[in-house]
C-alpha cells in the first residue's frame, strides 16, 4: 500500500483582531473554545506586527474583525493576520467581518471613482482569505467581489423579533429609508405581517451623508413606525427621516439597524432625536457616549458562532436563515 494514512481529526481556531474583542470573545464562548493567544503591537512608525502563540498548522482557521474606526489600520490588521496564517500552514482560512469595511462604495456614482468594496475582497483574497463571513453587507452583491466561498449573514431574525415582541404588531408599520431598502422592509413586513411604507429621498452625490428631501410615501398616520436599515453612520438621514414620518402624523418611530458605525455628530443626533428606541446589534462596539437608555444592542454573537459551526463541521449556513435573502 503506497502512500500515509492519518486518523487526525480537524481542528478549529478562532482568532481575534484588536478591533472588537467583546464580540469575539462572546462567539468563542458560544462555541465552546476560546481565541489563540495573539502577540499585537504597533511599531513607532504605525506598522502592524502580529505573531500568534499557538499552533495552526492543519487547522481550519477563523479570523474576526470589524472594520470599526480606525478603520483602515484594523482592515490592515486582518490582511497582516490571514498572511502569518497562510505561511503557517492553516488548512483553510476563513475572514469572518462582522462589518464589511468600504461596503457603501460598491459602484460607481461618478467618474473616476474607485470600486473600494471590490478592493477588499481582492486583498483579503490576496492575503490567503479562501472564504469571507459578513452580517448584512450593505448590497448582495459584494458576494461576488471574492472569489470564493462568502456566508452572508443576516441580523434580520434577531431584530424583527425583538421589536415584534415589544411592540402591538396591528400598529406596526414598517418603513424603508430609501429604495434601496425596499426588499429587506419587504423581508420584515412578511415576518411581522405589517404594512410597508418608503421614505423617497434625494441625495446630493457630491457630499456624504446629505439628503435634500424626504418625503414619505404610505400610510403612518397613528402608526408605530420601524425604520430599517443595514447601517447607520452620522444619523443625519435617519434622523430626518424620522422628523418625516413624525411630520406625517406617526405615534412612534423606532429605528433598527444592523450597524451602529455612529461616527461625528451620530451622538448628539441620537440624544435629541424624537425617536423613541435605536436598536443594533454588537456587529461594531458601541461608544460609551452612545450607552444611552434608548439605545439597545442585541448580539450578534450566536448567529456568527452558529455558521462557523456550520462551515467546521461541513453543514448548511443558508439553513441558519432560511426565508431571509
Amino acid at each position: 500500500m503506497s502512500g500515509i494514512t492519518t486518523s487526525g481529526e480537524k481542528k478549529l481556531r478562532l482568532f481575534s483582531g484588536r478591533a472588537h474583542t467583546e464580540l469575539a470573545g462572546e462567539v468563542a464562548r458560544e462555541l465552546g473554545t476560546e481565541l489563540v493567544p495573539t502577540k499585537a503591537l504597533d511599531f513607532a512608525n504605525g506598522e502592524i506586527y502580529v505573531r500568534f502563540l499557538d499552533s495552526a498548522r492543519g487547522a481550519d482557521c477563523f479570523v474576526i474583525q470589524s472594520h470599526t474606526a480606525p478603520i483602515n489600520q484594523w482592515i490592515m490588521e486582518q490582511l497582516i493576520m490571514i498572511d502569518a496564517l497562510k505561511r503557517a500552514s492553516a488548512r483553510s482560512i476563513t475572514a469572518i467581518l462582522p462589518f464589511y469595511g468600504y461596503a457603501r462604495q460598491d459602484k460607481k456614482h461618478l467618474g473616476r471613482e474607485p470600486i473600494s468594496a471590490r478592493l477588499v475582497a481582492d486583498l483579503l483574497r490576496t492575503a490567503g482569505a479562501d472564504r469571507l463571513m459578513a452580517v448584512d453587507l450593505h448590497t448582495a452583491q459584494i458576494q461576488g467581489f471574492f472569489d470564493g466561498p462568502v456566508d452572508h449573514l443576516f441580523a434580520l431574525p434577531m431584530l424583527a423579533d425583538y421589536v415584534g415582541d415589544k411592540v402591538d404588531r396591528a400598529k406596526l408599520t414598517i418603513v424603508s429609508p430609501d429604495a434601496g431598502r425596499v426588499k429587506v422592509a419587504d423581508q420584515w413586513c412578511d415576518r411581522l405581517d405589517a404594512p410597508l411604507a418608503i421614505i423617497h429621498k434625494r441625495r446630493d452625490m457630491t457630499r456624504a451623508n446629505t439628503i435634500l428631501s424626504a418625503e414619505v410615501v404610505g400610510d403612518v398616520k397613528d402608526r408605530v413606525c420601524v425604520l430599517v436599515d443595514d447601517m447607520i453612520d452620522t444619523a443625519g438621514t435617519i434622523c430626518a427621516a424620522a422628523d418625516a414620518l413624525f411630520d406625517n402624523g406617526a405615534a412612534d418611530v423606532i429605528v433598527a439597524a444592523t450597524h451602529g458605525v455612529l461616527s461625528g455628530p451620530a451622538s448628539d443626533r441620537l440624544k435629541n432625536s424624537r425617536v423613541s428606541e435605536f436598536v443594533f446589534t454588537n456587529t461594531l462596539p458601541t461608544p460609551a457616549q452612545l450607552q444611552l437608555d434608548k439605545v439597545t444592542t442585541l448580539s450578534i454573537a450566536p448567529s456568527i458562532a452558529a455558521a462557523i459551526r456550520e462551515v467546521f463541521e461541513d453543514g448548511s449556513v443558508t439553513s441558519l436563515f432560511e426565508g431571509v435573502h
